[in-house]
């Protein structure tokens, strides 16, 4: 009957498996060599199947399933995000193959964020923050930091979470294992919902300067002989820290900076110390001298890897989380969907929430 039931399977089906196939093979970081050498199905097959050409029989699909780690059904759910080309933010050039298992990671809990986003009502809209957003020399971010700021109405406080301001904003801030290459990436999902996403377990500092950077290309428009790149950079900075704010922390000129000081304001504006001499270079407040030998201290203790002091933890995004959890709470979906909402079995749900949260709520739920 099985065997029937996939000879009507219509073309569109077709495709949908076949896309599933590809989304898992790359989340998986595997070829099509590697996927056909662990499931012993040719590379033609695998090429067959994710083109839409051929549906895997049954004996065939559990074989991809589990060399792919993923359940059956997975491969039989309709594709329902479509991505734009990404635009990464990297230390190093990322591998094709380390690419392609990001952006199958990022679209599998993208669909499972919009999911759980539909269960109640219209989600909210990003829309273009109405600031000149026309950059033509690199100190004009500056402006466009500060009036994005008076258009989100923040003042000039430091921002306590950049993940929960983005995502009231209606922007989808995720999170995925990646290599050490990879930092963060900015997409568009189905034509019109900006995505930012951001390496896993990242210092707290870095994550939000990645964040704000990715901001930078969303909100930011150079003229062709600006560096994007640039732009971003000290649009992420002048964000967390606005110029007048940078001004009155350090002054309007200064012979050097000291580093514990520097430490303090790391942990009051979640900016990492580099990040605070690059900012007051920037501003004029040091010179590029007084900078470079800072810098030069950091590399030759080993700090510009992993900075001094403790370090500020990352930020989680919390949204998708307490969707879930009042779906639950309200009986919209039962306790396995959250589960596949969650990517996790509940069990494991509750006792990563209970680290890091003294224990609770993990007591309630066991």
């Amino acid at each position: 009957m099985k065997a029937r039931t996939w000879l009507l399977i219509d073309r569109g089906s077709k495709m949908s498996v076949g896309e599933r196939i590809k989304m898992a093979r790359r989340m998986a970081g595997l070829s099509m060599d590697d996927l056909a050498t662990v499931a012993g199905v040719s590379k033609m097959a695998i090429s067959k199947y994710e083109r839409g050409i051929n549906v895997p029989s049954t004996g065939v699909l559990i074989r991809l399933a589990q060399a792919l780690d993923v359940k059956v059904a997975y491969f039989l759910y309709p594709v329902s995000v479509s991505l734009s080309p990404p635009v990464y933010r990297r230390r190093k050039s990322l591998r094709v193959k380390d690419q392609n298992a990001v952006l199958g990671r990022t679209q599998e809990w993208l669909e499972r964020y919009l999911d759980v986003e539909s269960l109640f009502g219209s989600p909210v809209r990003f829309t273009l923050p109405e600031i000149n957003r026309r950059i033509t020399r690199l100190d004009e971010v500056e402006r466009a930091a500060l009036e994005l700021r008076q258009v989100w109405q923040l003042g000039l406080d430091p921002i306590e979470n950049l993940v929960e301001l983005l995502e009231t904003r209606g922007i989808k801030v995720g999170m995925v294992d990646g290599p050490d290459e990879f930092d963060a990436l900015t997409i568009w999902a189905n034509g019109s919902l900006p995505v930012i996403v951001v390496k896993r377990n990242s210092p707290g500092d870095r994550q939000r300067l990645n964040l704000a950077h990715e901001l930078g290309h969303l909100v930011l428009e150079p003229v062709e002989d600006v560096d994007e790149e640039k732009a971003a950079y000290r649009f992420a900075a002048a964000f967390l820290v606005p110029e007048p704010v940078a001004r009155a922390e350090l002054g309007d000129h200064r012979k050097t900076l000291d580093l514990y000081e520097l430490h303090l304001l790391k942990h009051k504006y979640g900016l990492s110390m580099q990040a605070w001499v690059y900012r007051a270079k920037d501003l004029g407040i040091i010179s590029s001298s007084v900078a470079a030998s800072l810098f030069q201290k950091f590399r030759q203790e080993n700090w510009h890897h992993q900075e001094p002091g403790d370090p500020i933890p990352p930020e989680e995004p919390g949204r998708m989380k307490r969707f879930v959890l009042r779906a639950l709470a309200e009986d919209v979906i039962s306790p396995s969907r959250a589960a596949e909402l969650l990517g996790m079995p509940l069990a494991q749900f509750w006792h990563e929430e209970a680290t890091h949260h003294d224990g609770f709520p993990l007591p309630v739920y066991c």
